[in-house]
């Protein structure tokens, strides 16, 4: 702060005379107003972050000065000298003079030992009203103490997080003889009193930390404090590293050998452009947060700087500039941890006795290979000379610590970053590399650590420079949660644990891959599925067959194997797609899915790459519903491959042994007619994929709806047949219901559902050709599993019978239960967040016929909203179409929903202009309104 504008502002606070507590507030609120706006001007203009975060703990230090003074002034004039020494500390973030808009101040009144209770009772009052009070009624948070020294001691003998906090105290106003006293004596205390003990503390507590934030930099959505990489790991450093070595800066690790210059200067430049990029979310926020969520992500890029019009390429340049610093950060604060450690064991080991270590050591395996030296576990360069003797085993030291299962000691990480650019095109045209690097894919079960490594010590992308374009690279797509590097390395991790682990789903993917001619192929393809979206997400994967090509001729993959890659990766998207918006119950729907594979070792590969995708996209985004659907597709396609022309012949037996099987049965109050004429009325299709247990509840229902006409009015008789059945096992339920057909049957359901507040997440509707519709609904509950509470099954039935047998319009309901439900919905136009969904993934309605399916489709995608699939299928109801078939998905608040529709008209091939004017309505409702915070 320049010197006229630090007199300005201290000119607020002046206290002379008696000066009322509220004169006083109002004081420090003009202080600190002008004191923060000043800063914000300064951070504006591009000032480092930890300029700004010292200039904010300033701004607090001059306040509570001249309020420190103030009091003890006042003390003295009205009691005369104080009973006890005192000085006012600052504590943790505040004590290291780092503070942020919103941060906390931790202040501590610090009394000598011998200072009696009694007498500074009332002193330890005074000082609370005269300094915390303003503070308090000027918004602050401030936590505080009042400790004698002690009584500090005590306190950071049995609570670790007060001995780190204690670490960074600073003298702010009092005395400065206590203060230096105390200082001293603590400084002995914790480099004295179990600095082992400590560190090993910090060391479980980092891996806690990192292991809750996903132990990965490259969230979609990083916690800049907390998250790996965050502010809290290069503070670990400070706090271990001045307990173990006993040092009062970063800097003097350069003096012990922990760190070099480079890896220095390079640690703090990314700590101050994290504090910087704290500065600027505090600034736009209205209270606390360390979440860059994407909400703020666009604000925070302009406020940074990135100017660039389009908003996703400064999001991009902005978040790949923060990977980068967060994981400078990760990787010095390890480095350093690791030697810490090291330095820790020996620590330890110093009671044992020097013969004791020279016979340990003689025990200890010693290997040397290929210019390195095993020892025990670990693996550790011959000499400094290693790779510039030979570039090529920049590779080969990956491949020797995966088929050893040796870690690469910390010494040879720097070491391999250091000499990363000796890996040149003729390195990448080496048959030697090359030999060892399709090894290291070869190694079922144990490729993921190996490539992570690479990745981590930027060998991987100097190797495959294809890959590199895509290592901090957002992405924009709403389900996405790491960068396309980090993605793309989980696919990996996600078919590693396939062989590794032994659960049921494990198992049956593993046999998809064991059936295939070339079982390591998969990993080479799931390295190279997403290479094209450094070329932009939309069309990436035939971009990515583009850039491929070369990698795998320069990697000398032989013809078949090429053939095989480059399907998967321009398809790969392909087979979840059809599972999510096709009927995989209609046998239409396999035969046309089988027409796009050429044989079944591609479906095989397909199937279990699909799996792997969505395993390393994110948690909780592959569930058992969703794998029930992908597995149902590959059954069924992969009968149709392998049994081919055959296949309408084993239908009709399976037919007849249904049917068979059915007339056998004795089912209570049901006559072989009745199981005659379901047969007769319905397709073939339903019993072929329905199982028994479904055919004869829906033959009870059916028995139940008929009797209902000789037993009820003309009223009664429209009343619905509904059974509720548990999924444990899909954490679903199933939801059957057995009416007469009519005019706008699915969208009143839709809308009952959704008046009970449950999530459809798809259907099956079929109807006799006496006019009774079976309709099969899968939903949850709004906390994702089954509908268990007897309340909200009535709601449903209630609104179902007001819909269907009084013609009650739902909307007014539905409104009610999404204004219930507001508060959960974070959909509105003008937040950062909606401006991302919205520029990669538009509201849009799609209305099609499939030729090879012959069905008329219709595909939304959309924000989510209750009563989106209420007012969607009412408005296909209203232009005279019926609803055959839903799939109505839900990922992260947005709305992915197929129908197939059928014109009531009976007409093969709707007219065109009424299928226009539906689309039209369709894109008015899904489309989201400016004023709207909710869409009913």
């Amino acid at each position: 702060m320049p010197d006229n504008a630090k007199k300005h502002t201290l000119a607020r606070l002046n206290f002379s005379g008696k000066v009322s507590v509220s004169e006083r507030t109002e004081a420090c609120k003009a202080f600190l107003e002008l004191d923060l706006n000043m800063i914000k001007d300064g951070h504006a203009a591009g000032a480092p972050g930890h300029q700004t975060a010292r200039a904010l703990a300033a701004g607090v230090d001059l306040m509570l000065v001249k309020l420190y003074d103030y009091a003890i002034g006042r003390w003295e004039s009205e009691h005369g000298k104080l009973p006890s020494p005192v000085c006012l500390v600052a504590l943790g973030g505040y004590g290291r003079s780092e503070l942020s808009p919103h941060s906390d101040i931790d202040l501590m009144f610090l009394f000598p030992s011998k200072a009696r209770a009694s007498l500074v009772k009332d002193l330890q009052q005074h000082l609370s009203d005269e300094i915390l009070y303003p503070l308090w009624d000027c918004g602050l948070k401030v936590g505080h103490s009042t400790r004698t020294v002690e009584e500090v001691f005590a306190e950071a003998r049995t609570e670790n997080q007060s001995k780190t906090a204690l670490l960074e105290s600073r003298r702010v106003a009092g005395s400065k003889s206590l203060y230096q006293a105390f200082h001293r004596a603590y400084r002995a205390y914790y480099t004295q009193e179990d600095p082992a003990g400590y560190i090993s503390e910090r060391l479980k507590d980092q891996s806690n930390r990192r292991h809750k934030f996903g132990d990965t930099v490259f969230l979609q959505e990083p916690d800049i404090k907390n998250g790996v990489g965050g502010l809290r790991d290069y503070q670990n450093t400070l706090w271990m590293a001045q307990v173990k070595l006993d040092i009062a800066s970063l800097e003097d690790l350069v003096t012990e050998n922990y760190l070099r210059p480079t890896e220095l200067d390079a640690f703090k430049r990314a700590y101050r452009f994290l504090l910087r990029v704290r500065a600027e979310l505090h600034f736009q926020s209205k209270r606390p947060t360390d979440l860059l969520d994407l909400e703020a992500q666009p604000r925070i890029a302009l406020g940074l700087g990135y100017s660039e019009p389009d908003m996703l390429r400064r999001v991009e340049l902005f978040m790949r500039d923060y990977y980068r610093a967060a994981q400078t950060v990760y990787r010095s604060s390890k480095l350093v941890e690791n030697r810490l450690a090291l330095n820790l064991e020996a620590s330890r080991d110093t009671k044992v006795s020097f013969s004791e270590v020279i016979r340990s050591r003689r025990y200890e395996r010693v290997k040397r290979l290929d210019g390195f030296i095993l020892r025990g576990s670990e693996l550790s360069a011959a000499s400094h000379r290693t790779f510039q003797d030979d570039p090529a085993r920049l590779i080969r030291v990956f491949r020797h610590a995966q088929s050893l299962g040796a870690k690469i000691h910390f010494d040879l990480q720097s070491l391999i970053r250091e000499e990363a650019g000796l890996i040149t095109h003729e390195v990448r045209q080496s048959p030697d590399a090359n030999t060892s690097f399709k090894a290291i894919l070869q190694e079922i079960g144990a490729v993921y650590p190996a490539l992570n490594s690479m990745h981590e010590l930027g060998i991987l992308g100097r190797f495959i420079p294809e890959f590199d374009a895509l290592t901090c690279l957002v992405q924009h797509e709403y389900y996405h949660r790491y960068t396309a590097d980090i993605h793309t390395l989980n696919t990996i991790k996600q078919l590693d644990i396939i062989f590794l682990q032994g659960n049921d789903t494990n198992l049956k993917y593993r046999r998809a891959v064991h059936d295939t001619s070339q079982v390591g192929l998969l990993y080479l393809t799931l390295l190279l599925h997403d290479i094209g979206k450094a070329k932009g997400i939309k069309g990436h994967a035939e971009s990515g067959v583009a850039i491929a090509l070369p990698i795998l001729e320069r990697l000398k993959i032989d013809e078949r194997e090429t053939e095989i890659v480059i399907f998967i990766i321009k398809n790969h998207l392909m087979m979840a797609r059809f599972w999510q918006k096709r009927d995989v119950d209609d046998p239409a729907t396999c035969e046309s899915f089988a027409e796009q594979i050429a044989d079944d070792d591609l479906l095989r590969f397909l199937y279990v790459h699909t799996y792997c995708d969505a395993g390393g996209t994110a948690e909780g985004l592959w569930n058992s519903y969703k794998d029930t659907l992908h597995t149902q597709l590959y059954r069924g396609t992969l009968e149709i491959l392998e049994h081919g022309d055959k296949l309408a012949k084993r239908h009709t037996v399976r037919l007849k042994k249904v049917h068979a099987q059915m007339l056998d049965e004795e089912l209570p109050g049901i006559g072989k007619d009745e199981v005659e004429a379901h047969f007769n009325l319905l397709p073939d299709r339903y019993f072929l994929n329905t199982d028994r247990s479904e055919i004869e509840l829906h033959l009870q229902m059916v028995n139940q709806l008929l009797k209902t006409i000789t037993s009820t009015d003309s009223i009664g008789s429209l009343r619905p047949v509904v059974e509720w059945r548990d999924d444990v096992n899909r954490s679903l339920t199933v939801v059957h219901v057995v009416t007469w057909d009519r005019a706008g049957l699915f969208y009143k359901l839709a809308g009952a559902f959704s008046v009970a507040g449950l999530t459809i997440l798809s259907s099956k509707v079929v109807s006799r050709t006496d006019h009774i519709a079976i309709d099969t609904f899968y939903v949850r509950s709004r906390n994702n599993g089954t509908v268990r509470d007897e309340k909200t099954r009535d709601r449903f039935d209630d609104a179902l019978e007001q819909s269907l047998m009084h013609e009650t319009d739902l909307l007014p309901q539905i409104h009610e239960q999404a204004e219930k439900q507001a508060s959960s919905l974070r959909y509105t136009r003008d937040n950062g967040r909606a401006e991302i969904v919205q520029a990669t993934f538009p509201a849009r309605v799609d209305i099609y016929h499939e030729l090879a399916m012959e069905r008329t489709i219709v595909e939304i995608q959309a924000p989510d909203s209750i009563g989106l699939l209420f007012r969607c299928a009412r408005a296909m109801s209203k232009h005279q179409f019926d609803i055959t078939f839903a799939r109505i998905g839900t990922e992260r608040h947005m709305a992915i929903d197929t129908f197939y529709i059928v014109d009531v008209t009976k007409a093969e091939v709707s007219d065109p202009a009424r299928l226009r004017l539906l689309k039209e309505e369709l894109v008015e409702i899904v489309t989201p309104v400016e004023t709207e915070a909710v869409t009913s």
